[in-house]
C-alpha cells in the first residue's frame, strides 16, 4: 500500500489553490457607466457668468411641502444642469447625442432663448487615438451636433459656435479607457462680453 507523504499531499494543495481563478474584476478595470451620469462641474478655469453661479443654499420654510410638485423639480433639475452640466461625452468614434443629455441640453436652450444676448462656443475634442486630421472632424461633427441639439429647443443660430479642438486639449493626459472617456467631448463655454 502506497500513502503519500505529509509534505507531497501538502505541495500538490498549495499547487491546486495557486491554480484556482479568482471570479472577482479588480476595481477600475472596467468603467462601463450605470446610473445616472457624472456632473462636470464646468472647465477649469473659465469664469461662470453670473446668472449662472450657484444659487445661495435656504433654509426650507415650516409651510413647504415636503415633495415638491414634478414641474418645480424640473425646473430645479434644468436649472442646475445650466450651471453644471457643461461637458456632453461621446462614445469612441461617435457623435451621436446620448438622450442623457437632453434635460441639461433643454436648459441652456432655455437660457440662450431668454437672453438674446448671451453667447456660447461649442468646443469638440477628441481622444488621442486617431490621426490629427480625423479627430479634428470628429470634433467638428461632436461640437455640431451638440449645437443642433440647442438651437433645436429655442436657442438662436446666431448664439451658438461651433469649434473643433480634436485631440490637442484633453481633459485627462493618461492613455487609458477611463482617459479617452472623459476626451470624448464637447464643451459648453459661455463667452463673456467683454
Amino acid at each position: 500500500m502506497i500513502r503519500p507523504s505529509l509534505p507531497a499531499a501538502l505541495l500538490l494543495s498549495l499547487l491546486l489553490a495557486a491554480c484556482a481563478s479568482n471570479r472577482e474584476t479588480s476595481p477600475g478595470k472596467h468603467i462601463a457607466q450605470s446610473g445616472a451620469l457624472k456632473v462636470h462641474p464646468g472647465l477649469l478655469g473659465q469664469p461662470v457668468p453670473a446668472e449662472l453661479a450657484p444659487l445661495p443654499a435656504t433654509a426650507p420654510a415650516a409651510a413647504q411641502p415636503t415633495q415638491p410638485a414634478a414641474s418645480e423639480a424640473a425646473i430645479r433639475m434644468d436649472q442646475e444642469g445650466l450651471r453644471t452640466q457643461r461637458s456632453v461625452y461621446f462614445d469612441y468614434n461617435s457623435a451621436d447625442l446620448k438622450a442623457d443629455y437632453a434635460p441639461a441640453l433643454r436648459a441652456h436652450a432655455r437660457y440662450l432663448a431668454a437672453n438674446p444676448q448671451a453667447r456660447v462656443r461649442i468646443e469638440g475634442n477628441a481622444d488621442e487615438r486617431g490621426s490629427a486630421g480625423y479627430n479634428l472632424r470628429l470634433g467638428e461633427r461632436r461640437a455640431a451636433t451638440v449645437r443642433d441639439a440647442l438651437t433645436t429647443h429655442g436657442a438662436a443660430g446666431t448664439q451658438v459656435t461651433i469649434k473643433s479642438l480634436g485631440s490637442s486639449q484633453p481633459k485627462l493626459k493618461g492613455r487609458d479607457e477611463q482617459s479617452w472617456a472623459e476626451n470624448r467631448r464637447a464643451d459648453v463655454v459661455y463667452e463673456i462680453e467683454k
